[in-house]
């Protein structure tokens, strides 16, 4: 769902409850009783975990800012969790800033029912790192070419690249018929099928300049035959012309001489 839709539900039901005078254990805030941390979300990208604090800290005292940022750039993803030290804290911090604008971006802050401590996180990295050790040396890493930097699925222990003895070896042909430079023997006598090859490709060239040259001679034919018969059909439409020009002059010389008479 779009975070501004869920933004004006949350202030909706909030203006509900407190039209309908609700009380606190009746809220839809008692489901997060258990739970002080916060979700912030839209924030902009500019903002630090200090600022975060500041922001956050008149509603309560903040025992935890953990602001999500990419593993390879360090670069803030635009949300944030955020723990008080009292619970209540969280109702006012949802009740006020959910829907506040913070550097001209509307921000969504909503409860956190299930969230994990940076101890757990730190956990979960070193369980992260076992398997990447399991899967072995990133040959990427090796070559200086890795982008996918902490992401990488591989590990990426300097001391344990160095010992592989991966690099230039690592580039030899694995397979003996990768090893085979010479041609195989199914293949004799290259150099004569390459020179029939060149020959065969000349003569058809041959072949084609004799044929361009005899259809050029029979286009001119036709193109010849054509002229002359445009100018036999200009002759006869010009003979008819004629022709019934002198018969449009007699009519008029008749009618003339009628009218004389």
């Amino acid at each position: 769902m779009n975070p501004l839709t869920l933004v004006k539900r949350t202030q909706k039901i909030n203006l509900t409850e407190a039209a309908l005078g609700i009380s606190d254990g009746a809220s839809w805030h008692a489901k997060y009783k258990d739970s002080a941390y916060i979700f912030i979300g839209g924030i902009s990208f500019d903002l630090t975990e200090g600022d975060l604090l500041a922001v956050f800290a008149q509603y309560g005292e903040v025992v935890d800012v953990n602001l999500v940022r990419d593993k390879a750039t360090g670069k803030s993803k635009g949300f944030a969790f955020l723990a008080y030290e009292d619970q209540r804290s969280t109702i006012l911090a949802v009740d006020n800033l959910n829907g506040a604008k913070i550097l001209g971006r509307i921000v969504r802050v909503d409860h956190v029912s299930n969230y994990k401590k940076k101890e757990e996180e730190e956990e979960d990295e070193e369980e992260r790192q076992k398997k990447r050790e399991a899967r072995g040396v990133c040959r990427a890493f090796q070559r200086g070419e890795c982008k996918w930097g902490d992401a990488c699925k591989f590990s990426h222990d300097e001391q344990r690249c160095a010992n592989t003895g991966w690099g230039a070896k690592d580039r030899e042909p694995r397979w003996n018929h990768d090893k085979y430079d010479e041609p195989p023997k199914s293949r004799k006598n290259i150099s004569q099928r390459t020179s029939d090859h060149n020959e065969y490709h000349h003569k058809a060239r041959e072949g084609d300049d004799e044929d361009i040259h005899h259809r050029k001679s029979k286009r001119d034919n036709y193109s010849e035959r054509w002229r002359l018969k445009g100018d036999h059909e200009e002759k006869r439409h010009r003979h008819e012309r004629e022709r019934s020009t002198r018969h449009r002059s007699r009519e008029d010389e008749e009618s003339q001489r009628r009218t004389r008479t």
